[in-house]
């Protein structure tokens, strides 16, 4: 069986926001209300961040009725060998960016 369903990802600057959660609900809820179909399941939200606190991400979402994730992401100045040549590069997308903007 498949997952039909839209995933709304929302990545985030810095520690995580208890109102960060609400704002994902409702874009959540835009997404089921305009583009959800009878054949998808509901939305999905997962909400990046720089550095989560567990116990305030539980609490902010311990009333959504909505399913969100909520992770942690690093920087890292390098790119890992293994995916050097297999991720287009800061020029590729600029350029591709411009390429859809002008059609």
């Amino acid at each position: 069986m498949k997952l039909r369903c839209y995933v709304v990802i929302e990545l985030k600057r810095g520690k995580f926001q208890p109102e960060f959660a609400g704002k994902l609900n409702f874009y959540l809820s835009v997404v089921d209300d305009q583009l959800r179909t009878l054949h998808d399941q509901p939305s999905i939200g997962l909400l990046i961040c720089q550095d989560k606190n567990k116990v305030v991400a539980e609490y902010a979402l311990k009333d959504v009725n909505k399913p969100i994730g909520i992770s942690e992401y690093q920087l890292t100045e390098n790119i890992p060998n293994d995916l050097k040549g297999t991720l287009p590069t800061i020029e590729d997308l600029e350029r591709e960016l411009g390429a859809s903007t002008r059609k």
